[in-house]
């Protein structure tokens, strides 16, 4: 598989279609959240919720002993949304659009990029209540904050990767999306989100350490709640889980979209 210029065709593809995938994305927000009295208020809403019930649980009745668990489970809890709710978006995301494409010829890429995209802005939003979290709580609004993007764009690369991948599988099997959801539950109790990986046994860290997507979320957690930089190794490996699963995600796309049209 040629790498570079695999990555190239997409972003090109990327640019090409660009007001096409934005239209998509805001549609899928707005149908998201049509007939809800709260609107993209939920955005807001979801992420802080689902705090507390977890604070209650693993901070008071279970008493993690780790300052300011709030923030120290949202830094990670808000990414993990990001990237749990863009693929269970995607994985239906050409079958969802299956008439469109029996209809009028469009660029298969544009219904997963714009489901991730779209998820993108309800994840720019629920940092507008850490932010006030943070302040409420008078925890340090660190200078690392301007790092995030860094670990953004592994995430993003990285949740790409994965939706063409499942998007495409879900095509021509769809159990593929039920698959996905209990994927991701067994996912996040691997990733160390409701705890540090201090908490696991030494011994068995080298596993949780397999887990591509530790590096782009333990690079929230270090900017947001601790207040410091990765190393240079996890920032790497950060990006070459994300490009990996991009080259090889849209490989599998590229090479099936064709088809599509058959199976939707």
């Amino acid at each position: 598989m040629r790498f570079y210029p695999l990555i190239s065709e997409f972003f090109r593809d990327i640019y090409r279609y660009r007001e096409l995938i934005w239209a998509l994305a805001q549609k899928e927000l707005r149908v998201r959240y049509k007939r809800s009295i709260l609107g993209f208020l939920w955005a807001l809403l979801n992420p802080a919720l689902m705090m507390l019930v977890l604070t209650l649980v693993f901070g008071t009745i279970m008493r993690f002993s780790i300052d300011h668990y709030a923030v120290f489970l949202l830094s990670m809890l808000l990414p993990w949304t990001f990237f749990s709710q863009s693929l269970a978006y995607s994985v239906e995301s050409i079958v969802g659009n299956g008439e469109l494409l029996k209809k009028v010829k469009v660029a298969r890429l544009v219904f997963p990029v714009a489901s991730v995209i779209s998820n993108i802005i309800n994840f720019l939003l629920s940092l507008l209540p850490l932010m006030l979290l943070i302040v409420l709580m008078r925890f340090p609004l660190h200078w690392t904050w301007v790092y995030l993007p860094v670990p953004m764009l592994g995430l993003f690369l990285f949740t790409l990767g994965a939706s063409f991948f499942f998007a495409t599988i879900n095509v021509f099997y769809r159990d593929v999306s039920h698959i996905v959801q209990i994927l991701l539950s067994a996912w996040f109790y691997f990733s160390p989100i409701i705890y540090s990986l201090d908490f696991v046994p030494a011994k068995y860290r080298w596993i949780f350490r397999l887990n591509p997507l530790l590096y782009a979320l333990n690079g929230f957690r270090l900017g947001i709640y601790y207040g410091i930089m990765p190393s240079l190794p996890s920032i790497v490996l950060s990006m070459a889980c994300g490009l990996a699963s991009l080259a090889l995600g849209f490989a599998i796309f590229r090479r099936y979209q064709n088809s599509f049209v058959y199976y939707v």
